[in-house]
């Protein structure tokens, strides 16, 4: 006689795959957000990433449709996959951790400098490789659980539309859960580690919700007959079981192996960074064996970046946003952030409010504060672990205490909405996101952006830009140049130098005192008289830390004008927001140390510029001298 059927479960079916959808796109989230540190967050990364998941479920689709055909009972190969899910998420977080970063790839100098235009593509590849290696496990069972949740359900007779509909709309609706409550909530509250503990019991859990019923009824077909096949389904549900119980206790418990320390790779920069990122209530580790090159201090995961203070065992402490150092207590980085607020303040003259988009370590926002004339200092910054821990905590003496100073307000928001949407108007704006490879910081390069800006600034007004020279290409560094000088068509350009190398730079742009486009002229003497004023004295010593003893000095990293780059920047590709060319030229090279030879080809154009700087022949001559000395002219 035949054995009787399996009704299928219906509602732990619909609640499994709704579970399954969230799982995926929550593990999606976080994988996106540490790989991103390891490839680098670039456009092309982001879509590799989503290729390899949709190349998964494509995969995992099919070859679960093909199952689902020929099986009796689907849900529990549903039932399986999600047990197998358990295994697969955790398999990509300890190759994520533990074996990613320490594969032998080396971009070096050497390969990306040479004139070969496929370097990046080779790199891709590779990136597409390990990608596949960490994920695509997950990706594939959750593609299969699909069509085996809609054969689980189907019945005949029944309408198709609407099984696939039903199916397709709880694993939706799991899917924006997870997308949303993941990068919103949990990562922030748990964070990734954590998180992957419980995408890994939920797992579990949704395996367990669609096996038990079918265990069940097995046992009660079993139990009447009182033949060999009752003691060997107790059996085989006691080894499930037990399964289960052994899976959720590795995901859940504070034990030193498996996920213990995942997501502490999170804050690894390249192979500087030691893997063991210590919390922040412990005493920094070293390496296993030796001396570590960077003691990280602080990790936090916010909901918008990944935050990581380290410090070198000579004192340096550097700002880790997103895997990319931000901010750090470098020399040559402390003279840039200072550079990028003491330039607009001397030469506007007398500021009275200034906006800081992106705060960063705070040394930039904290320039203004020895000024005696501003009033307000407003800092703009998406993540709030940033103003809020890394600023007043571990840059406080660099950045002037500026977070404390009652002139001092913290806006948590995008920069570029912050702007559209304030009435106010500000004599000093300094714009210094996160690096142009990064995918979304393009919005913040474009020909709108910075008009907006432009629109922002009170009559005389300065915006000052950060743009690096390293790892950009000629095309990249012409196209954020060209960008800005579409806008400030009198604009400057100044370069902060690295043992008399390119490294990075400022784009300065004035607007007149009626608001319009009047090239501006800046009075070498006045600026050194008003300079050598008492109430200036903080202002001097702020600029004498990072090597600027005078107006002079600060003065000398100019480098050219909008004018004079005319021919340099003509096959500039702009940036604007219908097209966001930039982030696709600047992810293309972001391993490329080309900062030296595009600095020389910008310096080809250099003339002492008359236009610009006034005041009496001897002031003039001293900063043509200076200018001489800094390597202009050569």
């Amino acid at each position: 006689e035949a054995a009787p059927e399996t009704a299928p479960p219906t509602r732990a079916v619909y609640l499994a795959i709704a579970i399954s959808g969230m799982c995926a796109l929550s593990a999606e989230v976080v994988w996106t957000r540490l790989l991103s540190l390891l490839l680098g967050g670039t456009v092309y990364t982001f879509s590799i990433i989503l290729a390899v998941f949709l190349l998964g479920l494509g995969i995992g689709s099919s070859v679960g449709s093909l199952f689902a055909r020929s099986l009796n009972r689907p849900w529990i190969a549903l039932g399986i996959c999600q047990l197998g899910l358990a295994a697969a998420i955790a398999w990509a977080a300890t190759m994520i951790t533990y074996s990613l970063p320490y594969w032998p790839i080396d971009p070096s100098p050497d390969w990306w400098n040479s004139p070969n235009e496929m370097a990046p593509w080779y790199l891709y590849q590779l990136d597409i490789v390990r990608c596949i290696w960490a994920i695509l496990p997950a990706a594939v069972l959750w593609g299969a659980s699909f069509p085996l949740a809609l054969a689980s359900v189907a019945a005949q007779g029944q309408d198709p539309g609407k099984l696939v509909g039903g199916v397709y709309a709880v694993n939706t609706v799991g899917a924006i859960v997870g997308a949303l409550g993941a990068s919103i909530i949990l990562v922030p509250l748990l964070g990734t580690e954590n998180v992957q503990r419980f995408l890994i019991a939920t797992s579990a859990l949704a395996g367990t919700i669609v096996l038990v019923p079918e265990m069940l009824a097995s046992a009660r077909r079993a139990q009447p007959s009182g033949g060999p096949a009752g003691p060997a389904r107790a059996l085989a549900g006691t080894v499930v079981f037990l399964g289960i119980a052994g899976v959720l206790a590795w995901s859940v418990a504070p034990i030193p192996w498996g996920m213990a320390g995942f997501g502490r790779f999170a804050a690894t920069y390249g192979d500087s960074l030691a893997p063991g990122i210590t919390p922040v209530d412990q005493v920094p580790t070293e390496y296993e064996t030796g001396q570590p090159d960077l003691y990280a201090l602080y990790r936090g995961e916010g909901r918008n970046v990944t935050v990581v203070v380290s410090q070198s065992p000579d004192g340096i402490r550097s700002f880790h946003g997103g895997g990319k150092v931000q901010a750090s207590s470098d020399p040559v980085d402390m003279r840039l952030q200072r550079m990028l607020g003491h330039i607009p303040a001397l030469v506007h003259g007398d500021p009275k409010s200034a906006l800081i988009v992106a705060c960063g370590a705070g040394v930039t926002a904290g320039s203004f504060v020895p000024y005696p004339g501003i009033e307000e200092i407003i800092i703009c910054d998406i993540e709030p672990l940033v103003p809020t821990v890394v600023a007043p905590t571990y840059f406080a003496e660099e950045n002037h205490h500026v977070i404390d100073d009652p002139r001092t307000h913290v806006e948590y928001d995008d920069g570029r909405h912050y702007i559209r949407t304030t009435d106010k108007k500000f004599d000093i704006i300094t714009s210094d996101p996160i690096d142009p490879w990064v995918k979304g910081c393009a919005a913040l390069n474009t020909v709108e952006y910075y008009q907006m800006c432009k629109d922002h600034l009170n009559p005389g007004g300065v915006m000052a830009l950060w743009i690096p020279l390293y790892e950009s290409s000629l095309d990249t560094v012409k196209s954020v140049i060209g960008t800005f000088f579409e806008v400030f068509p009198n604009g400057i350009l100044w370069t902060n130098d690295s043992d008399g190398k390119g490294y990075d730079a400022i784009l300065f742009g004035q607007i007149g005192p009626d608001g319009g486009d009047t090239p501006p002229m800046i009075d070498v003497a006045a600026l050194e008289a008003r300079f050598a004023q008492p109430d200036y004295a903080e202002v001097r010593s702020s600029l004498a830390e990072v090597d600027f003893y005078s107006p002079t000095s600060l003065l000398a990293t100019y480098a050219a004008s909008a004018p004079r780059l005319s021919e340099w920047s003509a096959d500039a590709q702009i940036n604007t927001d219908r097209n966001l060319r930039l982030q696709y030229l600047a992810g293309m090279w972001l391993n490329t140390f080309k900062e030296g030879e595009i600095l020389d080809g910008i310096l080809e154009y250099y003339e002492f510029p008359t236009e610009i700087f006034g005041g009496p022949q001897g002031n003039l001559d001293a900063l043509r001298t200076a200018l001489q000395t800094a390597g202009r002219g050569r």
